[in-house]
């Protein structure tokens, strides 16, 4: 048996390859390069290794601005002597929406209302809220605990619930408050 030697063209694919990589990494290595305002040289590849040279200067996060906003505002408005520098001699933007701080101005702490009593309730609507809510948990723990329970009971505590919403859904006011903006609950 004889190996299959590797094919020599399939070799050269990858050189090719290669090369058209390295060219696509210096065309975007001179273009982020001139977009900081230097110019590249050689084959649009920045020196960057080149002994003696200087790495360009980061710019700030602040500074980037794609759509030129920023440049025409300021050039509009001219130079302003009200406008802070920083250290490096550019002038300080007013600022974004995050540098915005709240004015922890408090004009008066707010107390919600105490909730009514349940003492004070109907007897009736208490009862129903009891079986509205009670009616299905107590569906749950019969179909757990109790499986050998009559018909009649499961029938009894789903008719329970269904008298309990009937009720509660009745007790809804039929007309709508035209004064109520809806802020209480």
């Amino acid at each position: 048996m004889t190996r299959p030697d590797p094919d020599p063209a399939d070799q050269s694919a990858n050189k090719d390859d290669d090369a058209v990589w390295l060219d696509l990494v210096a065309r975007l290595e001179s273009t982020s390069s001139s977009s900081s305002g230097e110019s590249a040289e050689g084959h649009g590849r920045p020196d960057a290794g080149a002994p003696g040279s200087v790495p360009p200067a980061r710019k700030p996060f602040s500074a980037f601005d794609p759509l030129g906003l920023a440049t025409s505002a300021t050039q509009a408005e001219g130079p302003d002597e009200d406008r802070p520098e920083r250290r490096d001699g550019q002038e300080e933007s007013p600022g974004g929406p995050r540098d915005y701080e709240v004015d922890d101005a408090d004009d008066g702490d707010f107390v919600p209302e105490e909730p009514p009593s349940l003492a004070g309730t109907e007897p009736l609507t208490m009862l129903a809220w009891l079986g509205a809510v009670g009616g299905p948990i107590a569906l749950l723990f019969t179909a757990m605990f109790w499986r050998s329970a009559p018909l009649a009971a499961v029938l009894g505590i789903v008719a329970a619930f269904v008298a309990s919403v009937v009720y509660l859904i009745m007790r809804l006011p039929h007309e709508k408050d035209e004064y109520d903006d809806g802020a209480r609950i």
